[in-house]
């Protein structure tokens, strides 16, 4: 398997593990900045992207476990520099005739070296211009992941085979960090050219002043998760019934709390976030009440009861009629859905909050002290 085959192979694995990081990423980023500024995220993933390159391109191709058992080649390559030694002895490499030049670097005891320095050559670009990591702690963790790399090799993949099936060499530890060391002024000259840590903050923050559909939408579904998620822990515990009590958590979950809190729920907190009043400076109670009651009415209650009313109406024709009956009322309620959700793209309000005289904004400062931390 050539070098080639093996990145398409990280390229394809990729968007499986770009699903499973997105929402995390995204909940830290509304946390932090208020925003997803699409230039962060492009160095992020890009990052995520090499690594995982670098992985693949460590531990593959697999053996099977017979080919690893009838193995007899050494596990380690412990003398430094030995890869200069088997360069000019055994690379065709004659320093006085330039014409083995080309062919001494094309073979495998030159091209190796070069590619073991040009493997972490990103990984110290990465550390420095976005990480902001110092030349003494990029040479440091360049030198970490390349011994992440040969003990991975030398455990057989973590154990999973008999033996390693590929060299553990110090000289590979000595030319990645040499790589993360040249990585590291590449980064500087990135930073002549492109937008520095602190302007790609600077610019979130100043995103993260208005609050978008997005971070809107997420926040009501992470109030549905906390709210199932700790109303099922109350009723398993204290084995409560489900009508009653349902509405009264309802009750203290998205009003009562948000009022103690000033506006916030328990994601709106952490989304920083908050309900104002457009007449008074803090929500009121009666504010939270209508405001909720208008929401879940319109956009919940009805819906449902108007599925139901029309299923028991036309559940008397034939089920033809049936079927098609209820996918449509289902598409007009989705429609109704989509037309609201661009309303609150467009207007950035919608009538309940016009209604109850309330509104969300962001709680996220441009001067906020921690962005580094």
């Amino acid at each position: 398997m050539d070098y080639l085959s093996i990145i398409k192979i990280a390229i394809v694995t990729f968007p499986f593990i770009a699903f499973l990081i997105t929402l995390p990423y995204i909940l830290r980023e509304y946390h932090k900045y208020g925003s997803v500024y699409w230039y962060r995220a492009i160095i992020i993933y890009s990052f995520i992207l090499y690594l995982l390159t670098a992985y693949f391109l460590v531990i593959l191709p697999l053996p099977t476990r017979e080919e690893v058992l009838a193995l007899t080649t050494p596990t380690t390559q412990l003398i430094p520099f030995n890869f200069v030694t088997e360069f000019i002895t055994k690379s065709g490499f004659v320093i006085s005739d330039f014409s083995t030049y080309f062919k001494a670097l094309t073979s495998n005891y030159g091209f190796v070296p070069l590619f073991n320095i040009i493997l972490t050559i990103p990984f110290g670009a990465y550390l420095h211009y976005y990480f902001k990591f110092s030349f003494k702690k990029t040479i440091l963790f360049s030198f970490l992941l390349s011994l992440f790399f040969e003990l991975t090799q030398l455990s057989g993949l973590y154990f999973i085979y008999p033996r390693g099936y590929r060299l553990f060499d110090v000289d590979d530890l000595i030319l990645n960090t040499l790589g993360g060391l040249i990585g590291y002024f590449v980064g500087s000259l990135l930073l002549k050219f492109l937008p520095n840590r602190e302007e790609i903050d600077d610019t979130a923050l100043e995103m993260g002043q208005k609050v978008s559909i997005i971070r809107r939408t997420l926040a009501y579904g992470m109030d549905l998760f906390i709210f199932i998620f700790i109303y099922s822990i109350i009723r398993f515990i204290f084995n409560i019934n489900f009508p009653y009590n349902f509405f009264v958590f309802a009750f203290i979950y998205y009003i009562i709390i948000p009022w103690i809190l000033k506006g916030q729920t328990l994601a709106y907190k952490f989304l920083k976030i908050k309900i104002i009043s457009t007449k008074y400076e803090k929500v009121t109670l009666l504010e939270l009440i209508l405001r909720n009651l208008l929401f879940y009415t319109f956009y919940l209650i009805l819906p449902i009861l108007t599925i139901m009313l029309c299923s028991s109406i036309i559940r008397y024709f034939n089920n033809t009629i049936y079927v098609y009956s209820i996918l449509l009322l289902i598409l007009f309620i989705f429609l109704y859905y989509v037309i609201s959700f661009f309303t609150l793209a467009i207007k950035k309000t919608l009538f309940y909050e016009k209604l109850s005289k309330t509104k969300i904004v962001s709680t996220i400062k441009k001067d906020e002290n921690d962005i580094d931390k």
